[in-house]
C-alpha cells in the first residue's frame, strides 16, 4: 500500500459518502449530516483524489485532511452547540465525533507512515 493507493480508496470513500448523504438512507442514519456536513466530504475526498494526481502529492494530502479532522475531532468534543452545530457551521453528533477521531487516525497514519507514491520508472 502506498500513500497514493490510500489517497485514491480515502478519496473515493469520502466522495461517495458526501453524495450518499443526501439520500435519506439508513447506512449514514447513526451519524448527523446536513448539506454543509455532505459537501465537506465531498470536498476532503476531491482533495485526496487531487493530491493523488498532481504535484501536490498523496502524502501532502493525506497530511492536510487527517490534521484538519484531527481539528474537527478535538473542536467536536469542546466546541458543539445546544442545537448540535459545531462552531455554527455544520451538524454533528457522537457518533461523529468519535468517527472524526478515526478518521484522523488513520488519515495521518497513511499520511505519516506509507511510501510516499509508487517509484518513478525510467
Amino acid at each position: 500500500m502506498t500513500a497514493k493507493l490510500a489517497a485514491i480508496i480515502l478519496g473515493i470513500v469520502f466522495v461517495a459518502v458526501g453524495l450518499l448523504g443526501f439520500v435519506n438512507n439508513p447506512v449514514l442514519g447513526l451519524f448527523a449530516v446536513d448539506p454543509i456536513h455532505n459537501l465537506i466530504h465531498i470536498v476532503s475526498g476531491v482533495v485526496l483524489l487531487a493530491g493523488a494526481y498532481s504535484s501536490l502529492g498523496s502524502t501532502l494530502a493525506l497530511r492536510i485532511i487527517g490534521i484538519v479532522y484531527a481539528l474537527v475531532a478535538i473542536l467536536g468534543f469542546f466546541l458543539v452547540d445546544t442545537n448540535g452545530m459545531l462552531l455554527g457551521i455544520f451538524m454533528v453528533n457522537e457518533a461523529d465525533k468519535w468517527l472524526h477521531v478515526v478518521l484522523a487516525v488513520v488519515i495521518l497514519a497513511a499520511g505519516f507512515a506509507l511510501p510516499q507514491d509508487e517509484m518513478q520508472t525510467a
